[in-house]
C-alpha cells in the first residue's frame, strides 16, 4: 500500500513539474512577442506629449501589462518557480562582475557619442528622462524577467541530464535573445545587423553568466540597464541608425566581454 502511494505521489509530481514547463513555456513565448510587437498598447495606446516619441509611451504600457501578466501566471499556475529577484548576492555580485558592465556601458555611450557628433536636435528635459531613461528601466526589468528568468531557466531544467546544462542554456537563451533584436533592425546594412546580433549575444552571455553565478535577477537587471543608457546620445539626434565608427569600437568591446563572460561560465561548471 505504501508503495503504490509512493509512486501515485511520485507520478503526480512528475505531472506537475511537465505542467510547470508548458506553462512557463507559453508565458515566454507570449511576453517575447508582447516586447517585439508592441502589441496589445499598440492598438490603442497613442500619446503625444511635448517631443516625446508616441511609441515609447506605447512600448511602457505594455511593459506594465507584462509584469501583471507575468506576476499573475507566476504566483497562481507556477508558485514554485524561482526568479531569484531577492538580495542575496546582489552587493558582492556588483562589486565582482558589475565592473566590467560599466565599462562596456561607458564605452558604448562614449562611441555612440563620437559617432552622432556633432549633435542636431535640442530636447526637453522630459524627452531625455523618458526616452534616455525610465524608457530603459523597463526594457532591462521585462527582457531580463522572460529572457533569463524564464528561458534560460527552462533551457536549463530541459537539459538537466546533461552535464553543462547551466552553460548550454546560457548560451542558447543568449542566442535567442541575439536573434530576437533583428526585428529592431531591419532593413538596416547588413553590417549593423550582423554587429547588433554579435553584440547582443555577448551582451546576454554577460547577464546569463552573472546571474547563474549569483542567483539574483536583479544583478543582470540593473546592468542592463546601465549598459542600455549607453543610447542616451540618440536623444539629442535625429540619426535613426549606427554610425560606422560607433561599430567599430563596440563590436570588440562586446567580443570582450563575450570572452569574460565564457570564464565565468567557467566558474559556474
Amino acid at each position: 500500500m505504501l508503495t503504490i502511494t509512493s509512486n501515485f505521489l511520485f507520478d503526480l509530481e512528475v505531472i506537475m513539474k511537465k505542467k510547470e514547463l508548458i506553462i512557463i513555456g507559453i508565458l515566454t513565448v507570449l511576453l517575447a512577442f508582447m516586447d517585439i510587437s508592441g502589441l496589445p498598447s499598440a492598438l490603442f495606446i497613442n500619446i503625444e506629449v511635448l517631443d516625446i516619441t508616441p511609441f515609447y509611451w506605447t512600448l511602457m504600457f505594455n511593459f506594465i501589462i507584462i509584469g501583471l501578466i507575468a506576476f499573475l501566471t507566476l504566483k497562481y499556475l507556477c508558485p514554485n518557480w524561482k526568479l531569484e529577484l531577492n538580495k542575496n548576492g546582489l552587493k558582492n555580485g556588483l562589486k565582482k562582475y558589475g565592473i566590467a558592465g560599466i565599462v562596456v556601458g561607458a564605452i558604448s555611450g562614449i562611441a555612440f557619442y563620437i559617432g552622432l557628433k556633432p549633435f542636431d536636435y535640442n530636447p526637453t528635459i522630459w524627452k531625455v528622462l523618458i526616452e534616455g531613461i525610465i524608457y530603459y528601466i523597463g526594457v532591462a526589468i521585462v527582457e531580463e524577467l522572460y529572457v533569463r528568468g524564464l528561458l534560460l531557466n527552462l533551457i536549463e531544467k530541459l537539459c538537466h541530464k546533461k552535464k553543462n546544462n547551466t552553460s548550454i542554456a546560457i548560451i542558447l537563451s543568449s542566442v535567442i535573445f541575439g536573434l530576437g533584436h533583428i526585428f529592431g533592425v531591419l532593413g538596416q546594412p547588413i553590417l549593423i545587423i550582423i554587429t547588433k546580433v554579435v553584440w547582443t549575444i555577448a551582451m546576454g552571455m554577460y547577464f546569463g553568466a552573472i546571474y547563474k553565478k549569483t542567483n539574483n535577477l536583479w544583478l543582470p537587471i540593473i546592468l542592463h540597464f546601465i549598459i542600455n543608457v549607453c543610447a542616451l546620445p540618440y536623444c539629442f539626434t535625429t540619426v535613426t541608425t549606427y554610425p560606422k565608427i560607433s561599430l567599430y569600437i563596440i563590436l570588440p568591446t562586446y567580443l570582450l566581454l563575450g570572452i569574460y563572460s565564457l570564464f565565468i561560465m567557467r566558474s559556474n561548471r
